[in-house]
């Protein structure tokens, strides 16, 4: 399961709150804690210490929170760990604390109540794990408990670092990502397989000797075996140049980062053909020198992969196209709209996975709408004279692609210039066309539907 990690785009620790029993509070609010669900502790000799942010949140942002306190147990995790109080927390004893935390004014809805150091002690037990518990009040409000999961770990730990977005990017430019690869566990790891992804208006500089790459609808992806050993305590610089697209929006830069092994590489390669690059090898800068055991799993996946956003500067004009059909009383007809992006960009929704574009259709009068594709819905109720359709198209649109809905229609009376007018949803807040769409005139279309004889 861990391998996946570098075909998948997975989140970082879950975020858990987990009561038992109504709390205490107004009717008009109530408190959160958001910390960890879990954390694993490397084992003697790894980095002194993991750090355990807690925050309190609250519902009713209109309403002020008045200045709380926090209380954290971490007796369950005592015989194996150590904790690192902050400054703003008074210890009643080695392993139990009251912190303060700030109020919130009307408009804010989270603060940080304490950032919590824990590290193994040097006789720890590898196998020991506990919980650390906490709960929260302020003023009248009392949060549910919650609690953290705490476990050890022989091995090393990779991690990537969260490169920083970019917008409004110059299609024909070259820009860079720049994070930092390190091992926050207590073995070393001596190869690393490291996987990319770059989206369809991006292309990698350059083509690595060490590395293989596939093409495909949304982009192009690379593997990577590092042969330097990289140790506990080790960072090391990574950059990866990029080329913005004459074609490139709202692109995307998805990298994730394994200890290697033969199985991890074969399932990344999967099925597909991978074509080996011929350039200089890509290598890793170190950045902090360190010592090392050697190790193979991976102690934490939850900062194994990130995901880039870099947006161009750029538009892409969307254009509808309807139809014209012939039905005489009782004959069933299939109608089409279409959406073509006529460029120059492409259009993806990689994040949200929205539909680039959103057609509500409504039969003309005089028929009745039978058949839809699958990616058409209605929200209407069945008695409702006239249902309204939405009909989705896929999440990415390439530059000159067109797709289009076949809409099945039943001629229950020949009506003489039947038609319905069909436009995009043109402000859906996932993806609004008309933030990319330089042209919104051509964004509307008719289904008309003619007699026979073509209404003579």
């Amino acid at each position: 399961m861990k391998h996946r990690l570098l075909g998948a785009a997975l989140a970082g620790c879950a975020l858990a709150a987990v009561g038992a029993g109504p709390p205490v509070h107004t009717a008009s609010d109530q408190l959160w804690l958001d910390v960890p669900s879990e954390t694993v502790l490397p084992g003697p000799g790894g980095p002194a210490e993991r750090t355990l942010t807690v925050r309190v949140s609250h519902d009713n942002t209109g309403s002020e929170v008045a200045p709380g306190r926090l209380t954290v147990d971490a007796s369950e995790v005592a015989s194996f760990a150590r904790v690192s109080w902050p400054s703003n927390c008074v210890p009643e004893s080695a392993a139990k604390a009251v912190c303060d935390f700030p109020g919130m004014p009307a408009g804010t809805d989270l603060v940080t109540a304490a950032r919590l150091g824990l590290s193994a002690l040097p006789d720890a037990d590898l196998t020991a794990s506990g919980y650390v518990r906490y709960g929260a009040s302020a003023g009248e409000l009392t949060s549910f408990p919650a609690e953290t999961r705490v476990s050890l770990g022989d091995g090393p730990d990779l991690g990537l670092s969260q490169a920083e977005n970019q917008r409004d990017l110059r299609p024909g430019a070259h820009t860079r990502v720049s994070a930092t690869l390190g091992n926050s566990g207590n073995r070393a790891v001596l190869r690393t397989l490291l996987w990319f992804n770059a989206s369809y208006g991006l292309r990698f500089d350059e083509r690595h000797s060490n590395c293989e790459y596939r093409r495909h609808e949304t982009g192009e992806s690379a593997l990577c075996v590092l042969d330097e050993a990289v140790a506990p305590g080790e960072r090391y610089a990574l950059t990866t140049g990029l080329r913005v697209g004459r074609n490139a929006l709202y692109e995307r830069f998805d990298h994730s980062v394994l200890p290697y092994s033969d199985q991890a590489l074969a399932e990344a390669r999967g099925e597909w053909t991978w074509t080996p690059g011929k350039g200089d090898e890509l290598d890793l800068r170190p950045v902090v020198a360190a010592r090392a055991d050697a190790g193979k799993d991976d102690l934490d996946l939850s900062d194994n992969y990130r995901a880039v956003v870099l947006d161009a500067k750029n538009t892409a004009d969307l254009r509808l196209t309807g139809s014209r059909v012939r039905g005489a009383a009782g004959d069933t007809v299939t109608a089409s709209v279409s959406v073509r992006n006529k460029g120059p960009a492409w259009v993806a929704s990689l994040g949200a996975g929205a539909a680039v574009a959103t057609v509500p259709v409504q039969a003309p009068e005089g028929t009745t709408i039978v058949g839809v594709p699958d990616e058409c819905w209605t929200p209407s109720e069945e008695d409702e004279p006239v249902p309204t359709y939405f009909c989705r198209t896929p999440i990415h649109l390439h530059d000159g692609a067109s797709h289009t809905m076949e809409v099945r229609l039943r001629t229950d009376e020949v009506v003489r210039g039947a038609r319905t007018t069909v436009e995009t949803l043109n402000d859906d807040p996932e993806l609004p066309i008309s933030r990319f769409d330089p042209d919104l005139r051509n964004n509307r279309a008719q289904i008309v539907v003619d007699r026979p004889d073509g209404g003579r």
